[in-house]
């Protein structure tokens, strides 16, 4: 028997889809309301203002994060370095879905520039902890600079990510898997000598 969907799910699922394609900003409660068929009190008991269900919709895209982390090391247990690779892989891939908008945090971020407000503070947090994850794989694959490499793959993808969004027709994603590949190979080498 399939779980029915609570007022709070049915809630984020829809404020999920419309921030993600129009933006949190462009999207009132009203709308996501109404587009969820919720009742206006359901909806506040649930979440007490917008930007706590901001804060909820960014956690949602760290869990699916973190699930994406999880898959590549359940794909590849015995090799992390292979991890990291299929990470971008996927990553790379992800980028060509039609309905592709860029990464939830950056966008986030940049509605939201006041460095203390919720949203903005939550987009942070959220990204760090992706990339803190990604510096831990590339630690436990024994590369000599993780942190430095974390950073590096932070940049490019965060280019390409941009890229796909905006030239979606000229994005391709072999591009950002060789250049992350490269990055990963250079640290190989140093390790090696």
């Amino acid at each position: 028997m399939e779980k029915k969907e609570t007022a709070k799910e049915r809630i984020l699922r829809v404020a999920d889809e419309l921030f993600y394609r129009e933006g949190v900003r462009a999207v009132g409660i009203d709308r996501i309301i109404q587009e969820s068929g919720v009742a206006k009190a359901s909806f506040y008991r649930n979440f007490a203002t917008k930007d706590d269900l901001v804060v909820a919709y960014l956690e949602l895209h760290r869990e699916r994060m973190m699930g994406h982390i999880e898959h590549a090391r359940q794909q590849y247990p015995d090799s992390v370095l292979a991890q990291l690779r299929y990470l971008v892989e996927y990553i790379g891939q992800r980028m060509l879905r039609p309905a592709y908008r860029g990464c939830a945090f950056m966008n986030t971020a940049v509605e939201f520039p006041e460095t203390d407000h919720p949203s903005h503070m939550k987009a942070l947090l959220s990204r760090n902890d992706v990339w803190d994850h990604v510096e831990e794989m590339a630690n436990e694959a024994g590369l000599p600079k993780p942190r430095e490499l974390a950073e590096q793959l932070r940049m490019l993808w965060s280019g390409a990510a941009m890229v796909a969004y905006i030239n979606k027709a000229e994005f391709k994603p072999a591009l950002f898997s060789d250049a992350a590949n490269a990055l990963i190979d250079s640290q190989l080498a140093a390790a090696a000598t």
